[in-house]
């Protein structure tokens, strides 16, 4: 029998040409590969949307911290942090010291009801020539109720002397609120009178716990005179 009647016999009785399989299975191939194709364009895409949208977010953020410190900076270049000028080292008293930080206290803002009072309370010896002058400027708000307040809120400065720096060598200021830790330094940072108010107001809440429910309805300003 010859060749081409052994292909035709083949294929009477229904055997796949070696030919046509190899075709059918290039055409799936090329159509699986289209498929992966697509699916990895369309994941690229979606990354690419999620980048975007990671990339506007964090545009969108920086923008507004930008605008924040800008605004920020208009305000402090239109109402500047109040200082003044700190004696020298060779000017220096405790109470010349005294004096200079009721001079910087007038400077902060508050409300005219506050009343203050500046006391040297004691110099420390630090060793190596180093001295601390310890100072506390005492706030109330007396009422026509309380006239003498029973309740004060502290604020702690420490003026360092060196005895060994030159004389015309600017003092060196610090201080603290009541109860807190962290350190100011004259004219980098603006006072807040709720620092004062907090104060006070932990200070009724100590005494007495019950002024906690009356503080929830606005009894509590009444009483210790923050009705401002």
């Amino acid at each position: 029998m010859s060749s081409i009647q052994e292909d035709a016999h083949s294929d009477l009785n229904g055997a796949p040409k070696q030919p046509c399989q190899k075709k059918m299975k290039r055409t799936k191939h090329v159509r699986f590969q289209e498929e992966v194709n697509v699916a990895k364009e369309t994941t690229s895409q979606t990354a690419d949307t999620q980048d975007t949208s990671s990339v506007t977010e964090v545009a969108l953020a920086l923008a507004k911290d930008v605008i924040a410190a800008a605004v920020q900076s208009v305000k402090e270049a239109e109402n500047p942090i109040k200082n003044i000028d700190w004696v020298t080292h060779g000017e220096f008293t405790a109470e010349r010291g005294r004096k200079q930080i009721e001079q910087f206290v007038l400077k902060w803002e508050y409300h005219s009801r506050w009343v203050h009072y500046t006391d040297f309370l004691r110099r420390e010896d630090m060793g190596h020539s180093i001295f601390h002058y310890i100072y506390c400027v005492r706030w109330s708000i007396p009422t026509a109720q309380i006239p003498i307040a029973q309740i004060t809120a502290g604020v702690y400065f420490t003026i360092k002397i060196h005895k060994k720096k030159p004389p015309d060598t600017p003092i060196d200021v610090s201080y603290v609120f009541e109860g807190q830790s962290l350190v100011h330094r004259p004219g980098m940072i603006r006072f807040r009178e709720k620092w004062l108010r907090d104060i006070i107001e932990a200070k009724c809440i100590l005494i007495n716990p019950n002024m906690f429910q009356f503080n929830s309805i606005g009894i509590f300003q009444n009483i210790v005179g923050l009705d401002f």
